[in-house]
């Protein structure tokens, strides 16, 4: 069982994730995979999924909150940024810095018009 099976893939497509360090003030690379918009079929709740290639291990997991603010990451077209307050993705929740960057400019696009239609979704 992977916790999905009560729910409906509304988007997907191939990424690369990272997260900021503090400590380091840098940015670490999370993982490569498929990042996914997941919606509950039973409360209707949106969630982004990642989960690494290979592992499957999860590198993010949260619900889509209409407070999230997607952010252009400085130089470049295919990526974007934001803040998540309590990501699942470990064992206990984490605040998060994510930067998320895809093949081309147009998959960020899509993706940048997705997050914002489910956090509107969402608030409603």
């Amino acid at each position: 069982k992977t916790g999905e099976e009560e729910e409906d893939i509304l988007w997907k497509k191939r990424a690369k994730l990272f997260r900021f360090d503090k400590e380091s003030n840098g940015w670490k690379e999370r993982g490569t995979g498929e990042v996914k918009f997941l919606q509950n079929k039973t409360t209707g709740k949106i969630r982004l999924l990642m989960r690494r290639d290979g592992t499957l291990k999860i590198c993010a997991n949260h619900l889509v909150l209409p407070t999230m603010e997607l952010k252009p990451n400085i130089g470049s077209d295919r990526s974007w940024v934001w803040s998540v307050a309590g990501d699942l993705s470990e064992e206990e929740p984490v605040d998060e810095v994510f930067a998320i960057r895809f093949a081309n400019s147009d998959t960020a696009n899509e993706f940048k018009k997705e997050f914002e239609e489910h956090q509107k979704k969402m608030a409603s």
